[in-house]
């Protein structure tokens, strides 16, 4: 799953973020990863033609609508909703977010383990069938499967550098794993 903050909930800022990902990972790569774009019936999806030809006329992507009032015709992407909602309660202002917050929370999602991937989570899905380099493109980082969190904690910030707070908690789960996974050292020293 790919998020992204727009200003403004229209179809040109959904084209602006489609033409820029063509761009970014290249036309032909583009093509083989969204040979469709599945949208319901918003305003934002309101120009098909912008989303599935590029700049010169060329076909690259075919855009198709689910039925109002349907959500199991995008089950995925409802299951996602899900997910966005643990991190961020519906009608929740979105201005206190940037899209660094965005971002990582849409990489613990990606590096949650599904039962429908056989635990795998989409990040190792992505990897093995489109290579590790093709989610550097999209801007996507892998969490380590104990490190996932789905909840809003992953946005506790502090100071004005907008630095993360570890609490203290975190700090001795922290050393606890590193003793157990180091060589045992024989004196500690600070």
């Amino acid at each position: 799953m790919l998020a992204f903050l727009r200003d403004a909930n229209d179809s040109q800022s959904v084209i602006h973020i489609f033409n820029r990902l063509y761009l970014e990972v290249s036309p032909d790569v583009y093509c083989s990863l969204f040979p469709l774009l599945l949208g319901d019936n918003g305003s934002e999806f309101s120009n098909p033609a912008a989303l599935e030809l590029d700049g010169h006329g060329n076909q690259r992507s075919h855009v198709f609508y689910c039925d109002p009032s349907s959500p199991e015709q995008k089950g995925s992407c409802e299951r996602n909703h899900e997910f966005l909602r643990m991190f961020i309660p519906k009608g929740t202002s979105l201005d206190a977010f940037t899209q660094r917050d965005i971002s990582l929370m849409v990489d613990h999602i990606n590096s949650y383990g599904r039962p429908g991937l056989g635990n795998k989570s989409p990040y190792e899905m992505m990897a093995f069938l489109y290579g590790d380099g093709i989610l550097n493109l999209l801007g996507c980082h892998q969490v380590c499967r104990d490190d996932v969190t789905l909840s809003p904690a992953i946005f506790k910030k502090g100071g004005e550098d907008g630095c993360m707070i570890i609490e203290t908690k975190e700090i001795a789960q922290t050393i606890r794993w590193i003793w157990k996974r180091c060589v045992k050292w024989k004196k500690w020293s600070p």
